[in-house]
């Protein structure tokens, strides 16, 4: 079976529109927002943090590993975080199976991808923000882009971890199938 089949009985994978998902992301770094600031709040709390700059390595990795938890469980219980699922988006395997915390947690490595390298130029090359902010939006820019140049329509860092975002149809509310 190739890896864009769908399984037998199934509808075929779809992959949405590059706008559908970079508004799945926008929407998605809003909940993130709430999600870091009680995992900000909790460790600055339980550590009696009264410095920014006290135990700042260890609020990244703690923030790290909560975002980890995050999508880790979502992808890999049912494949949508809230706002996949506002937008009928799915992430699975490949071939269309739903995923393992495994490859999960593989995604969310290779997620970075969209972030990391651009900001690690910010130190190499002593960048001021501004200069860090404009090669930030082109890197995003071209990441987005590139998946134009994919023939499944998939980002670069789904090819990686041999998952695919698809479109998902809408749940019918029950009350209007039993009408009709």
């Amino acid at each position: 079976m190739s890896a864009t089949a769908p399984a037998i009985g199934k509808p075929p994978l779809r992959a949405p529109t590059l706008r559908r998902r970079l508004a799945t992301m926008l929407y998605e770094a809003v909940i993130l927002f709430g999600v870091v600031f009680l995992a900000g709040y909790l460790f600055s709390t339980l550590t009696q943090q009264r410095n920014g700059l006290t135990h700042h390595n260890w609020l990244m990795a703690w923030i790290g590993i909560v975002l980890a938890a995050y999508f880790v469980w979502f992808w890999s219980h049912g494949g949508q975080t809230l706002p996949m699922k506002t937008w009928h988006l799915k992430v699975v395997y490949a071939h269309g199976r739903p995923l393992r915390p495994g490859r999960a947690f593989a995604r969310y490595l290779l997620a970075w991808l969209w972030f990391l390298p651009p900001l690690a130029l910010h130190p190499l090359l002593s960048l001021a923000i501004p200069q860090t902010l404009v090669v930030f939006a082109i890197w995003v820019a071209l990441w987005a882009a590139a998946v134009r140049l994919d023939p499944a329509r998939q980002f670069l860092h789904d090819r990686l971890a041999g998952t695919r975002i698809v479109a998902v149809a809408p749940i019918v509310a029950r009350s209007k199938r039993a009408a009709k």
